[in-house]
């Protein structure tokens, strides 16, 4: 690839890029991966990593509660906001640091500037400390600039409100806190600083949390938010944000206002695809702003790539590492690789948490002749003791033609970790005769999954239809 300065130049430093930075250069490509900000992107520095360190914070005042019934005093316990920020900060420079040392080993070249396109080969480097800004040349490219939080251009005083990335760096706990929106950061955020103590409101416009989850989800991860505390309006639609005093307003389309101290204004992501010359590319971009890809991640323009969230196809950390291993698999290995989007598992890390993979109900309903719904709900062990009335709920979606499990869902302590385990069995196509004669693991929540026994519903859809 002689004729350009890098084999492959890589324009973001999140999980995606890294990915693909580390394994070409690796594998003996000239590669420089060029970010604005520290490396490591959205996940480690203001996303999966450190909510999930605040989800563990939020989490022991709820042990602490319930380790009275247990034999427990707790008198003496308190919380210190301080601390805890500081230490995931800690955290995450450490882990950032060890991104860029996996770069280093792997003979990457780190650029910190801002990455413009001026051509579909040349890209313009731009130093934001002042520095004189150069120009290198590239055989290939991969966009990996990720998303950022979304605006809704129609309410106005949003400028008064936070996004998901100061609130890793409040200077101090607020008295009240206003959630706007109902997706993984809105519901996981009220979670987390309910359990700090923090009185949380959440407001969504849609009609249930978790719009795309299966419905027993929704409904399951609601009911413990709401039991644990937090408040949640579904069908609210927000006209402003103002100043009332020395607090925060927001006045509802209803006319209803509601006081606070602090709002998160959490309605989604939209694709970083803004400032970077993609025109000059010739990179065709959709309306949302994300840019167009095939199935290997190639452009519209040959050499030209993208991986992760800048495409907006599925906003997952794991996803967009392996988009850019298939890249790299495509670019320098010889193997043309796409990625499989089916039966992708997930959990949401609110509280109740959520684990899930597959179809939903309704979506199995929806493409399947024959649908067979397994569903329990229980009181979890350590409940039975601490008295705490909140169940867990666990769900099969089955194929009634195959028998093939297509759907796992539950609400409940280690569902994420749940989830994990129960996609390599809807990955592998498992029956739930497989699943019934799989021997349980006693006594964990998890053995409901292989003792469900006769199920609550089984759809046929009509002939008609």
């Amino acid at each position: 690839m002689s004729g350009y300065d890098y084999d492959l130049v890589v324009i973001g430093a999140g999980s995606g890029g890294v990915r693909a930075a580390r394994l070409a250069a690796r594998d003996g490509a000239r590669v420089a991966i060029v970010e604005s900000d520290r490396i490591g992107g959205t996940c480690v520095l203001r996303g999966c990593v450190p909510k999930k360190l605040f989800v563990t914070a939020s989490h022991f005042a709820e042990a602490f509660e319930d380790s009275v019934a247990y034999g427990w005093s707790t008198e003496a316990v308190r919380f210190d906001w301080p601390t805890l920020r500081d230490n995931v900060q800690k955290e995450v420079e450490r882990l950032s640091g060890i991104y860029r040392r996996n770069l280093d080993a792997a003979g990457a070249e780190i650029i910190l500037a801002r990455a413009v396109f001026e051509d579909a080969h040349r890209i313009r480097l731009i130093d934001g400390n002042g520095g004189e800004d150069r120009i290198v040349s590239a055989a290939h490219v991969i966009v990996a600039t990720g998303a950022r939080s979304a605006i809704d251009p129609s309410v106005s005083g949003l400028e008064l409100t936070v996004t998901s990335n100061e609130m890793f760096l409040l200077e101090k706990l607020p008295k009240h806190f206003l959630v706007i929106g109902g997706g993984y950061i809105a519901v996981e955020f009220a979670g987390v600083f309910n359990g700090l103590g923090v009185d949380t409101t959440l407001l969504y416009r849609g009609e249930e949390i978790l719009r795309g989850f299966d419905g027993d989800i929704r409904k399951s991860v609601r009911a413990g938010m709401e039991q644990r505390g937090v408040t949640v309006r579904c069908g609210q639609s927000i006209e402003a944000v103002e100043r009332s005093g020395g607090r925060l307003m927001v006045r509802l389309k209803s006319g209803e206002r509601i006081e606070t101290d602090l709002i998160l204004s959490a309605i989604g992501r939209k694709p970083n695809t803004e400032n970077l010359g993609l025109e000059k590319a010739g990179v065709e971009i959709r309306e949302d702003g994300a840019i167009v890809v095939d199935r290997f991640q190639k452009t519209s323009v040959d050499h030209i790539y993208a991986v992760g969230d800048v495409t907006n196809r599925v906003q997952l950390t794991p996803v967009a590492i392996r988009e850019g291993a298939a890249v790299v698999n495509t670019l320098f290995r010889g193997k043309p690789t796409s990625v499989d989007y089916d039966d992708i598992p997930t959990a949401v890390f609110s509280q109740p948490e959520a684990g899930t993979v597959g179809l939903t109900e309704e979506a199995a309903k929806a493409s399947l002749a024959a649908v067979d719904i397994y569903r329990t709900a229980f009181r979890p062990l350590a409940n039975t003791v601490s008295g705490r009335e909140e169940r867990t709920m666990m769900k099969l979606v089955v194929d009634g033609t195959t028998d093939r499990v297509v759907g796992c869902h539950v609400v409940g302590p280690g569902a994420g970790e749940m989830a994990q385990l129960l996609g390599v069995a809807v990955k592998a196509g498992a029956t739930k005769a497989d699943f019934d004669a799989t021997m349980a693991v006693h006594p964990t929540s998890a053995e409901e999954f292989v003792t469900i026994g006769e199920p609550v519903e089984r759809y046929r859809r009509a002939a008609a239809e």
